[in-house]
C-alpha cells in the first residue's frame, strides 16, 4: 500500500512540475485560481474527515452500528479495498503537491527557466521523499514495537512497551493535526485569492499584538476554511444525488 502511494506520489510530481511551467510561461494568471480551487478541494476534504471521525464515535458507542460496519468490511474485496485507498491517497497528494508547486513556482517566477526547473524538480523530490520517508517510519512504530518487546533486555521491552503503547495516540494527534492544518492551508489559500477579504482580516488582526494576532489571523482561516469545505460537500452531495435520480 505505501509503496504503491509513494509511487503515485512520484508520478503526480512528473505531471505537476512539467505543467506548472507550462503554465507559468504561457497562462501565469491561471496559477492563483487553480491554487484556489486546490484549497477549496483540501477544505472538502478536511470537513469529510471531521464527518467520518464523528460518525466513527458514534460507531464505537453502538455495538450493533460496529458491528455493521465490520460486517461490510468482511465483504470488501480486500485487493478493491486497497486500490480504493490508494486512489483517495494519491488523489489528495496531488492536490497538496500542486499547492507546493504553484507556491514555489510563485517564488522563483523571475528566475531563469532552468534555475526554476531545478528548484521544482528538487522540491518535488524532497517533499515526496521527506514525507513518505516519515510516513513509513510513523506506519512502522507498533512494529518495532513488536521487535523490542521480544528482546532479552529489561530496557529493549520497555521502550517497546512504550512504543506500542504511543503508536494509537500519535496516529489520533496527528489526524488531528492534519486536518487543522487542511483547513489552516486550504483556508489560507483562499483568503489570499481574495484580496479585500484578506486584507480586513489582516487589518482586524494587526491591532493586536503578538501571538493573539496570529491566532486571530489563523482563526479566520480556519473557520473560513471549515465554511467552504461545507459549501463545496453540499455541492458533492446535490451532484450527486442528482446523478442518482437520473440514472
Amino acid at each position: 500500500l505505501f509503496r504503491s502511494v509513494a509511487k503515485g506520489s512520484f508520478l503526480n510530481k512528473l505531471i505537476l512540475v512539467p505543467l506548472a511551467l507550462i503554465i507559468s510561461a504561457f497562462a501565469p494568471w491561471l496559477i492563483t485560481p487553480l491554487l484556489m480551487l486546490g484549497g477549496a478541494y483540501l477544505c472538502y476534504e478536511g470537513v469529510e474527515k471531521v464527518l467520518h471521525s464523528l460518525n466513527h464515535d458514534k460507531a464505537e458507542s453502538s455495538p450493533e452500528a460496529r458491528q455493521q460496519r465490520l460486517d461490510k468490511l468482511a465483504q470488501q474485496d480486500p485487493r478493491q479495498f486497497e486500490k480504493d485507498k490508494v486512489k483517495g491517497a494519491v488523489r489528495t497528494d496531488f492536490i497538496l503537491s500542486a499547492e507546493i508547486v504553484a507556491i514555489t513556482l510563485g517564488i522563483v517566477s523571475e528566475a531563469p527557466l532552468l534555475n526554476q526547473v531545478m528548484v521544482l524538480a528538487g522540491i518535488a523530490i524532497l517533499v515526496t521523499i521527506g514525507v513518505y520517508g516519515i510516513v513509513a517510519m510513523i506506519v512502522k512504530i507498533d512494529d518495532l514495537g513488536y521487535w523490542l518487546r521480544e528482546k532479552s533486555s529489561t530496557l529493549a521491552q520497555a521502550t517497546g512497551g512504550a512504543l506500542l503503547a504511543l503508536a494509537p495516540w500519535l496516529m489520533k494527534v496527528l489526524t488531528m493535526v492534519g486536518t487543522v492544518a487542511m483547513f489552516l492551508v486550504g483556508g489560507g489559500i483562499i483568503v489570499h485569492g481574495i484580496a479585500p477579504l484578506h486584507h480586513a482580516i489582516e487589518e482586524y488582526s494587526s491591532g493586536f499584538h503578538g501571538v493573539i494576532s496570529a491566532l486571530l489571523s489563523n482563526g479566520a482561516n480556519l473557520v473560513l476554511g471549515f465554511i467552504i469545505g461545507s459549501i463545496v460537500l453540499l455541492a458533492v452531495n446535490l451532484v450527486a444525488k442528482v446523478r442518482g435520480k437520473s440514472v
